[in-house]
């Protein structure tokens, strides 16, 4: 941890002069789990209902090749919250807690390494409010609690899923605000709907915090199983039915509520100021929630473009201009960099990021692609996209090849065609591979005692 506070503490030094001559903006990032990549009417649904999404994207700029750095809801989030690929310091690509195998550390042992410093550390160091909402997902553990990674505020659950509905008794996913050092905070279930009630505390944080910098971290749960939905809400669809109908419902939900949280920074006269960004966390698993990823093949948990590619949209007010669209791909990485920077750090300084700051690429100053290469691993299974070429390689059948600005669904197989293109984006996805940790959690009960000096050693 001395190491840690070291780094924050050059960081801030270098950056220093430059945040005391400009403005810096508030940040909202909001983050859904589990949608689907057509389930939106800014991507051209005309079954969902998303209004409040639909102005955001006519009011900013919508990014068609977005992708996160992983197909499964944890990992993914390691990624947002430290700008690299998680894999590069073990957390491999699996969710946790609750879905690793029985050779696995305990669940609660699993969580975001604490040598990692976080988006909520880099901020808070820059003089912002940090205020995390929703589902955390990065460890049980008291020691990865939000407020002990950078967030002087949240409101939410720890774990992957829970009912939108309030327990009526003890569970691990109890809502809960804030870490006390005797215990974990208010534990107290809301009577709302849960989605409604994550948007009530953003709102009452973003009043509080309204006369100084804040960056927030919304990140519902919706919409992900259990497929609860309000009966109004339903009533909206019904020419539908079954789970597709819930996720349907769910979805108008979450947009109401984005609507709110994007109603008051306008009523508190914050919206000129305020970076406004959506996203989702990995492809739809169609399969469990009737979402729908078309044109794309693929779901959660798979290398396809219907597993990591996924919704975008900025709306940054002199950055970004209303009702554009942005082609080449980018990274849920990029993130990071692009608010370091933003608030009047220098990302440059960070070692080991893999995101890069997004403001030259959407303000036109460059026009490069931020990232020739990108990368996806899980376990045996990886993928690669080189400019507009992407390999997915399988442990149980040979390599595929596509040609995704021809070819987005992924229906056509070039490996036999250009096999020398084959050879070489394996061995730069191989190459890629060896710079990487192993995995933190997928150690042998036999290896029990190793493997409890290396969680003894992270933890430092």
């Amino acid at each position: 941890m001395k190491k840690l506070k070291l780094l924050v503490t050059v960081f801030v030094i270098g950056a220093g002069q430059l945040l005391l001559a400009q403005s810096k903006p508030n940040i909202v990032f909001i983050l859904s789990d589990d949608a689907g990549y057509a389930d939106f009417g800014f991507q051209g649904s005309d079954i969902m209902k998303t209004p409040n999404l639909d102005k955001l994207a006519s009011e900013g700029t919508k990014f068609n090749q977005a992708y996160v750095s992983a197909a499964v809801c944890g990992p993914s989030r390691a990624g947002i919250l430290t700008g690299k690929y998680q894999q590069r310091f073990g957390y491999e690509e699996n969710n946790v807690p609750g879905y690793m195998s029985k050779s696995c550390l305990p669940d609660d042992e699993m969580g975001l390494p604490l040598d990692q410093t976080t988006m909520g550390n880099y901020m808070k160091a820059l003089g912002y409010k940090t205020i995390y909402i929703g589902k955390w997902h990065q460890g049980n553990a008291d020691r990865f609690h939000p407020q002990k990674r950078g967030w002087d505020e949240f409101y939410g659950f720890r774990g992957g899923a829970r009912s939108y509905w309030e327990y009526s008794e003890s569970n691990p996913n109890y809502l809960h605000e804030n870490y006390l050092e005797e215990g974990f905070g208010n534990f107290k279930e809301s009577k709302k709907y849960f989605t409604e009630a994550l948007t009530d505390k953003t709102i009452e944080y973003i009043e509080q915090y309204k006369n100084e910098p804040f960056v927030v971290f919304l990140a519902y749960n919706a919409v992900h199983a259990p497929m609860h939905a309000e009966n109004n809400d339903l009533k909206e669809f019904p020419e539908l039915e079954g789970t597709r109908q819930q996720v349907a419902a769910m979805t108008l939900s979450l947009d109401r509520e984005c609507g709110r949280v994007l109603n008051k920074l306008k009523e508190l006269g914050l919206d000129k100021n305020t970076i406004v960004v959506y996203t989702n966390d990995n492809g739809g698993p169609s399969d469990q929630n009737a979402s729908d990823n078309s044109p794309l093949s693929g779901c959660k948990a798979n290398h396809l473009e219907g597993g990591i590619r996924v919704p975008f949209l900025m709306r940054w007010p002199g950055v970004t201009d209303p009702g554009t669209e942005y082609q080449y791909p980018i990274s849920t990485l990029d993130l990071l960099p692009t608010f370091v920077n933003a608030a009047g750090g220098n990302a440059d300084t960070i070692p080991g990021l893999d995101g890069v700051d997004l403001t030259p690429y959407v303000n036109g100053k460059n026009t490069e692609r931020p990232h020739q290469t990108l990368y996806w691993k899980k376990e045996n299974r990886g993928a690669i996209r080189e400019g507009d070429w992407k390999l997915l390689r399988f442990p149980d059948r040979p390599a595929e090849l596509y040609n995704i600005a021809e070819d987005i669904s992924e229906t056509n197989n070039l490996a036999d065609e250009y096999p020398e293109m084959v050879r070489d984006m394996y061995k730069k996805l191989f190459a890629w591979e060896c710079t990487l940790e192993r995995p933190l959690w997928q150690l042998q009960r036999i290896y029990e005692g190793k493997a409890m000096e290396r969680m003894d050693a992270y933890r430092k």
